[in-house]
């Protein structure tokens, strides 16, 4: 989609979203047409004319200042993740079309050898990932945990979050709350892609799954943006049953564009319990091949 739609529809949506009463504007009459904010109150609520916005809203951004974008993004009461997007949107409407071009970013898939003994040190599951949610690399608790999109992949294949969500029938038992990591999962990529839209590799994961899943071009087209840092999954696994995880996101800033997930469960809980019959089983699954390489050594 060009960027100045993508600008248009997202500021679209977040009007709609957001009523006159949660703004803290009167109402007036019964006759109103729309349940959200009209352009002429966000112009009100950000301090500029209403022309102003409405240029602003359909691409023509010219050298738009931070504080006329402040405004916007305080009438829309939007949050962090969606302040960002706004800025990079702007951003890319402001770039010279003469650097506006498709660019593959093969560092994004590259494997630190010291990345994986960090994976590997970690008693939790664990696992690298970039912004299109390839898989990158993992520890062995991590690939127990995420098996079935392992499955999905095939050997010699980097799993890839999305495409399982979306294109995986087993995804929604796999993923207790589907409808919640699906939408996380989009909101994720529609960020990513506010962050870097023309990088092609993303643009293609994009578009193959807007062809192949209806459900997935639904979701898009809401133009969310979340950040995941944080926050607690569920899972149904096929070995151990139901596993309620706690995880954490850490930014990798010598990778850009990494991050590493590393799952934990309380102690003593349930969770913790399945935890240690994955990794026995686990341990169980690598003694065989350990004692195989033994063997054949000379």
């Amino acid at each position: 989609m060009p960027a100045k739609n993508d600008l248009r529809e997202f500021l679209t949506t977040r009007r709609a979203k957001l009523t006159p009463q949660q703004a803290g504007l009167p109402v007036y009459g019964a006759n109103r047409r729309v349940t959200g904010l009209r352009r002429e109150e966000v112009a009100l609520l950000a301090g500029i004319s209403v022309e102003y916005y409405t240029r602003l809203e359909r691409g023509s951004v010219g050298s738009v200042s931070d504080s006329v974008l402040d405004g916007i993004a305080h009438a829309l009461q939007l949050d962090e993740a969606e302040r960002d997007h706004l800025y990079r949107l702007v951003r890319t409407l402001s770039t010279p079309r003469s650097r506006q071009t498709p660019r593959r970013t093969p560092a994004k898939v590259r494997v630190r050898p010291a990345i994986q003994r960090i994976l590997d040190q970690m008693p939790t599951p664990a696992y690298l990932r970039n912004g299109r949610f390839d898989v990158l690399a993992a520890n062995d608790l991590g690939r127990a945990l995420y098996s079935p999109l392992y499955e999905q992949a095939g050997a010699g294949a980097h799993p890839n979050s999305a495409r399982y969500i979306f294109l995986d029938p087993g995804a929604s038992d796999f993923f207790v709350d589907y409808d919640r990591a699906a939408n996380d999962c989009v909101a994720f990529l529609r960020a990513e892609a506010g962050r870097d839209p023309y990088d092609k590799d993303l643009t293609d994961l994009i578009g193959e799954l807007s062809t192949r899943s209806e459900d997935f071009r639904q979701r898009w087209a809401a133009h969310d943006v979340r950040y995941h840092r944080t926050g607690r999954k569920r899972f149904h696994h096929p070995l151990v049953g139901d596993l309620e995880l706690d995880y954490e996101a850490l930014e990798l800033p010598g990778d850009p564009g990494q991050r590493i997930n590393v799952y934990t469960a309380p102690p003593d809980s349930p969770s913790d319990e399945a935890l240690r019959l994955l990794a026995s089983w686990t341990l169980e699954q690598d003694q065989p091949a350990t004692a195989t390489r033994q063997n054949e050594a000379p």
